[in-house]
């Protein structure tokens, strides 16, 4: 190329150099391009950030490395740093710095960083974070690399699938995984990976088909991936069975939702037992691998990133791809990629990227999250349910059933959710319920696993007091302190209120005297937070956010009493994960 000439010395010398300065950089980043930076025709360098999900960030930094032997911009030599980092980490960093969080990831590890271009392993990322922040708008979401999600199995056992060939649905695979036929099956942490999460919304797929007893098959699955899941892929994948003895099978992983490329690169190991792709239909969004230019880039930066990305559109690329057991953006691999048993055609594997919106369910990736925090989450929670006269109001949207109905209706449904391990209580609350108490203990905070039936039987009963008011000051006093009285190290303790209006008990604690003795009561090493569910369009959040801005906790709002049960799972889910 013209100006950049170098003799044999040249560049002898700086590659050495390239070689020593590598030492320095942490194991998973290094500077491509910096054998360019003394070069005498260049008039300045560009610096380009990339960071990428580990699997991938290896063919990104020799493709890098060998771009920017002759790159320019402007005149400039250009470097590449390129850092192999998890997804979920930049997804929460980006999310701090749009002052947004995302779902399940709670607060940014010290180490995320945001780089100029990332490339995390699915568009499900960017997808999500656009949808919680307006000004986070990427240019150019181009897929780099396809890698179908599978059915991870050990060989031996690949028969408790059907014949090898057979069609596997994810309807047959909710009927195996219910039943426990001879499946231990498991997940990495769907807050985490993009991967367990495309599984687990095509088992809620599956499940939505069986109406009414949709949301029972959707909670007894997440348990039983729950039960078997991890929280890193790495250990998920140690729990395969590593020897033939059949009782070494037995306690052993023998199902899970991954990504090819990790079943690759699992067998490429010389894995004593290697593992099966059970390709199942209908095929979910495979990880995609978009490439993303992150906001505010300069235009150096921007023109940088985009002769980048052309680089990585080689064959060459493709060919570093397939070391890695991924595929090209077309689904096709490159030299050497070991397709596996039954694999899809490539245009397959393309099709059934998650790189447009129109294959990801927003709603039901929020659904699917909050379902797994609250199941993985156990806690002690005592729920307090407004039955003042107000909540015999008709609910037009909810069929005419009155407010209180529905609410308890949600809080009959949530209980499906809490496995034996959770402890609940449960009260009621108005004006001079209990004598001159506003409150009636129905259920004291105790082990689910003896008070099931009994909290079903107690919620079935409640009804309204018509006439009644709102002692709403008095009962959540009363409750914070009940709660501290027998707080428990090992779970959040919380108490869940749930109500339509204001309080208005004017015989009761005010406002600023609640605020106080909360304040007063409040103690860091035994936390007690407060979570709110309003009820209605009556509710006035400003109180009930000074009182959980005291507490700790949140304030949730269903202005459509109809929308309660999706309020109370979300607001379930969204505390959990604070913690």
């Amino acid at each position: 190329m013209p100006g950049r000439h170098r003799t044999q010395r040249q560049v002898r010398t700086l590659k050495v150099a390239a070689a020593v300065l590598a030492l320095t950089v942490v194991a998973t980043a290094s500077w491509a391009g910096v054998r360019l930076l003394s070069g005498p025709r260049c008039a300045g360098e560009v610096r380009l950030s990339v960071v990428a999900a580990p699997e991938i960030a290896p063919a990104i930094r020799s493709t890098a490395a060998d771009w920017t032997e002759t790159a320019t911009v402007d005149g400039k030599c250009v470097a590449v740093q390129v850092t192999g980092q998890e997804s979920a980490d930049v997804a929460a960093g980006v999310a701090a710095q749009q002052g947004q969080r995302l779902l399940g990831l709670g607060e940014a590890k010290g180490s995320a960083q945001v780089p100029q271009v990332w490339v995390p392993d699915s568009s499900m990322w960017r997808l999500r974070l656009q949808a919680a922040a307006a000004g986070f708008r990427p240019t150019d979401t181009t897929s780099i690399a396809v890698s179908p999600v599978v059915l991870a199995v050990p060989q031996p056992v690949a028969g408790n699938f059907g014949p090898a060939g057979a069609e596997l649905t994810w309807d047959s695979l909710l009927r195996q995984t219910q039943a426990g036929n001879k499946i231990t099956a498991g997940v990495v942490d769907p807050t985490r990976d993009t991967a367990g999460l495309s599984g687990l919304l095509s088992f809620g797929q599956a499940a939505a088909k069986l109406g009414p007893k949709a949301q029972p098959a959707t909670v007894a699955t997440l348990r039983a991936l729950a039960k078997g899941g991890s929280a890193v892929r790495d250990d998920l994948l140690s729990r395969f069975p590593r020897s033939l003895d059949a009782a070494a099978i037995a306690s052993s992983l023998t199902a899970a939702v991954l990504p090819e490329q990790a079943v690759i690169q699992y067998n490429a190991a010389a894995a004593p037992i290697p593992l099966a792709a059970r390709y199942v239909t209908p095929a979910p969004p495979s990880l995609d691998y978009p490439f993303l230019v992150m906001p505010g880039a300069a235009p150096a930066v921007s023109q940088a990133a985009a002769g980048l990305r052309t680089a990585l559109g080689s064959p060459g690329f493709r060919d570093a791809l397939a070391r890695q057991g991924l595929r090209g953006a077309d689904g096709a691999g490159g030299a050497g990629f070991a397709y596996p048993a039954g694999a899809p055609t490539p245009s397959a594997t393309a099709r059934g990227s998650g790189g447009t919106s129109g294959g990801v369910d927003l709603s039901a990736v929020d659904r699917t999250l909050e379902a797994w925090l609250a199941l993985t989450h156990p806690g002690r929670i005592l729920a307090v349910i407004d039955v003042s006269g107000s909540m015999l109001t008709k609910v037009p949207t909810a069929g005419n059933r009155t407010r209180e109905q529905v609410t308890v209706e949600a809080a009959t449904r949530g209980l499906d959710l809490f496995d034996d391990s959770w402890a609940l209580g449960l009260w009621t609350f108005s004006t001079n319920l209990d004598g001159p108490r506003d409150h009636r203990e129905l259920l004291p905070v105790g082990p689910l696993v003896a008070s099931r039936d009994r909290a079903v039987q107690q919620l079935a009963a409640i009804k309204p007091k018509k006439n009644g008011d709102t002692g709403l000051y008095d009962t959540i006093l009363a409750a914070y302190q009940e709660m501290q009285d027998g707080w428990d190290p090992g779970r959040l303790n919380t108490v869940v209120i749930m109500t339509d209006g204001d309080n208005d008990d004017d015989n009761g604690v005010s406002l600023p005297a609640l605020l106080a003795r909360l304040g007063q009561l409040k103690d860091p090493t035994r936390p007690v937070d407060i979570v709110a569910i309003g009820i209605g369009p009556d509710v006035t959040q400003g109180p009930l956010q000074q009182i959980t801005g005291t507490t700790g906790g949140g304030v949730f709002t269903a202005p459509d009493p109809a929308d309660i049960a999706a309020i109370f799972l979300k607001a379930l889910a969204l505390h959990t994960q604070s913690k």
